[in-house]
């Protein structure tokens, strides 16, 4: 029979047969085929196939009888079925599912024990292996890892998805797999925080620095993120429709929740503990850490044995990262989306939603609210006295005072939502002072304190030590303190 014969008779023969099936027949034609094809003596054959005569005639009775379908392994009725009791099934399963997991010897060793007190035949080690194998890996992820590692690995997702540009921006922190130069030429880690169109995969903010996540840090991402940036090849701002970020402190501070409602953005929290749907930022970072931070002087990936000397300062990397940004991410096709991030962002006319000023959102962003009372001498805060004259007609009453924690040289005041006055401190006029400064300076001088405390303490000890040490002189008798005699009551003679 021809090839091309076979190759025309193969579907509808071999259509009723399962894969495995299929693909032994197969494998049985390939090796008789020089036997059908080229006459090549069955003897023959049967030596070069190391096969039995008698096999490789039977194979040859049943094709030229039934076809490919002759050179098929019969399917036994019952496989994938273990003929074991019922009991000793579950037994084998049950220990199979405990925690912490049993070795396959161990659950075997058990069962044969369990099966002899009953009389049963104790089941091979190769029948005990293949049942606990057929095992639903989910059941056996749950019991084994618990309910959080299942929930990863078999719960049904809803990835989100947007349908326009800003209708969900997502944000989230990582550390960066590169050493730079600090502010004070220390090798340091920097940190990056990025603001993520969920639609176009733009980034319209972010933030580079060397200190930890704080509500502050986030706001300054979302302040870039919001505002324009006055570049025509980075055109992506506006004021989100959903802000959704995971359960972080500086996400899920007051501070944001109110710049929420103020912005009119809806705040949305992935699951605590279970961050989903959250792929899009975690490969952008993989991007970043394949696309440029490689590439770049300095790179520490995970796991490298040495130090690497840091080359780049922080301004230096946030250059390199801004023109990477703008150049090269923004421009490229997505994988995903097919159509480059910027361009995805601006098509169908879209126009974002903005605040009225700069300083209405840096009022919202980066200045933090607290309240307070005005006293006689002003207001109080952080340990500094803050006035202005139009505080004056509001003494005693309660307001509410915006600062930014970079400058604490002036507050905003606010009464009932209307805007008072910038009320100064007089002892840091001048000055830009941040609030961390602050507390140093503060820890500083109590530290100067309890050290004079220390000095003055070691200084008594000191003198007491040398008086205690000194001879003893003669002293004179101590004079017994003389007693003042109560007077006597007047008596009359009458009495």
């Amino acid at each position: 029979m021809s090839t091309k014969r076979m190759a025309s008779l193969q579907p509808p023969l071999l259509s009723a047969l399962s894969e495995d099936q299929r693909a032994a027949a197969l494998a049985r034609f390939e090796q008789l085929r020089p036997l059908i094809e080229d006459n090549v003596p069955l003897a023959r054959l049967a030596r070069e196939l190391h096969l039995p005569r008698r096999t490789v005639q039977r194979w040859l009775t049943r094709y030229r009888r039934l076809g490919l379908t002759g050179l098929a392994r019969d399917q036994r009725s019952d496989r994938g079925q273990h003929r074991l009791r019922p009991g000793l099934r579950e037994a084998i399963e049950g220990l199979a599912l405990q925690r912490p997991p049993r070795s396959l010897a161990s659950i075997q060793r058990q069962v044969a024990t369990i099966a002899r007190q009953h009389g049963w035949v104790a089941p091979s080690y190769r029948q005990v292996y293949s049942l606990i194998q057929q095992l639903d890996p989910a059941l056996v992820t749950l019991a084994h890892e618990g309910t959080r590692a299942y929930v990863q690995r078999f719960d049904l997702l809803h990835r989100r998805e947007a349908s326009r540009p800003n209708e969900m921006w997502q944000a989230d922190h990582t550390p960066l797999d590169l050493c730079v130069l600090d502010e004070r030429g220390k090798p340091a880690r920097p940190l990056l925080t990025i603001v993520i169109d969920d639609y176009s995969r733009v980034i319209p903010g972010y933030l580079i620095g060397i200190h930890a996540p704080s509500a502050l840090w986030t706001a300054l991402a979302l302040r870039q993120a919001i505002w324009r940036k006055g570049d025509p090849r980075w055109t992506a701002c506006g004021i989100p429709d959903i802000f959704y970020t995971d359960h972080g402190s500086d996400f899920t501070s007051h501070h944001l929740e109110q710049v929420a409602a103020d912005l009119n953005i809806r705040l949305s929290f992935s699951i605590a503990g279970a961050p989903r749907g959250r792929g899009k930022v975690e490969r952008f970072f993989g991007t970043v850490n394949q696309r440029l931070l490689s590439d770049l002087p300095g790179y520490t990936p995970a796991g490298i044995g040495t130090p690497v000397k840091p080359v780049l300062t922080l301004g230096q990397l946030d250059a390199r990262f801004r023109a990477w940004l703008v150049d090269e991410y923004h421009q490229d096709v997505h994988s995903e989306t097919g159509v480059a991030p910027q361009a995805r962002w601006e098509s169908d006319g879209f126009l974002p939603r903005l605040p009225d000023s700069l300083e209405q959102l840096d009022l919202l962003l980066i200045n933090v609210a607290r309240p307070r009372r005005v006293q006689r001498d002003g207001i109080h805060f952080q340990g500094f006295r803050y006035l202005d004259l139009t505080l004056a007609a509001y003494v005693g009453e309660d307001v509410v005072i915006r600062y930014d924690p970079r400058d604490l040289g002036e507050i905003r005041v606010f009464h009932q939502d209307t805007f008072l006055c910038r009320a100064i401190c007089a002892e840091l006029a001048g000055e830009t002072i941040g609030l961390k400064d602050i507390v140093q300076a503060r820890n500083r001088h109590r530290r100067a304190l309890r050290q004079t405390l220390d000095e003055r303490a070691a200084a008594v000890d000191a003198l007491l030590g040398v008086k205690a040490s000194a001879p003893q002189m003669d002293e004179p008798e101590p004079v017994a303190p003389s007693v003042a005699v109560a007077p006597r009551l007047k008596r009359y003679r009458d009495d």
